[in-house]
């Protein structure tokens, strides 16, 4: 029986879930068919954090699983709402790709002008950015990657920031001037990571497609996600996490930084793998004791 797996319509977003049918198909055999789902945050041209966040792309495709229109779907996992919903299982997190974030443009973050304007949806990385960088004009941008990049070939921007891996998945490599390494610009909490979901009921299915799951990077991204889920109670400042699993110890940095980026706490812990969410809890409440919860301040909305 060939299995229905629902993808957003993007280049980015078919590619992904393109490479992870493959992938089920050479393990197992099964035959896989991609479902095209529009959802309302590919269509709305408000910005993001307006639509209620990342989690537009998510409910659309969540709600086909619900009403059995597809069987299966693929996010990515810095789109996922931390809180979990009971009727959904987390089936698979395939190895993570890149992590970190890259600069498309003409030169290196430091070799841009004064007063250059570098777009970005995020405002984690605006946060990050004019930290290192306060003289640069910030702009918010949305749309697919290939829009993106296209205002800075047609010179609207001088660069713009997106993930790494997703531009690797898009073949888009050859326009990155620079990849920043999570000491200048820390990741959103499971970016680089895809999420595998499904109804929780169809135990045979949760059972199939966990053979793609792969535990050291469900570790890494449960502490980032933990910390993110308790940071974000009582914090709207932006939060980037990073953990890292070698096989015995599960290294996790996180950073929060205050919207205009004149403030920052960041700290790291290590733990056991088996512990992550332990860990998550355990640095997200050392961060609010440094005063994580306050970073916005007069910033608040």
């Amino acid at each position: 029986m060939t299995l229905r797996l629902g993808t957003r319509r993007s280049l980015m977003a078919t590619t992904q879930s393109q490479m992870v049918a493959d992938a089920y198909t050479e393990r197992t055999g099964r035959a896989i068919e991609l479902v095209g789902i529009t959802t309302f945050g590919d269509v709305s041209k408000a910005h993001l954090a307006q639509l209620g966040g990342t989690g537009v792309f998510v409910s659309a495709l969540r709600d086909k699983l619900l009403e059995g229109e597809i069987d299966f779907a693929v996010h990515s996992l810095k789109d996922l709402p931390t809180k979990p919903d009971p009727r959904i299982a987390l089936a698979a997190l395939p190895a993570r790709h890149d992590h970190r974030d890259a600069l498309v443009g003409r030169v290196p973050f430091a070799e841009l002008p004064a007063g250059a304007q570098v777009g970005t949806g995020s405002p984690r990385r605006v946060a990050m950015l004019r930290a290192l960088r306060p003289e640069l004009e910030y702009v918010p941008i949305r749309g697919n990657a290939d829009t993106r990049i296209g205002k800075v070939t047609s010179g609207e921007l001088d660069a713009v920031v997106l993930a790494s891996a997703g531009l690797t998945r898009i073949g888009r490599t050859s326009e990155i001037a620079q990849i920043f390494e999570v000491e200048e610009l820390m990741p959103a909490p499971g970016q680089g990571a895809l999420a595998v979901e499904c109804l929780s009921e169809r135990e045979d299915l949760v059972d199939f497609l966990s053979v793609l799951d792969d535990p050291r990077t469900r570790s890494a991204v449960t502490a980032e996600r933990v910390v993110l889920a308790a940071l974000e109670a009582g914090c709207s400042a932006p939060v980037g996490a990073f953990a890292l699993d070698d096989g015995q110890t599960l290294n996790l940095t996180a950073l929060v930084v205050a919207i205009d980026g004149s403030e920052a706490v960041r700290k790291s812990a290590a733990g056991s793998p088996s512990e992550a969410v332990a860990l998550g809890h355990e640095l997200a409440a050392e961060m609010i004791s440094e005063g994580a919860d306050r970073l916005m301040g007069e910033h608040s909305h």
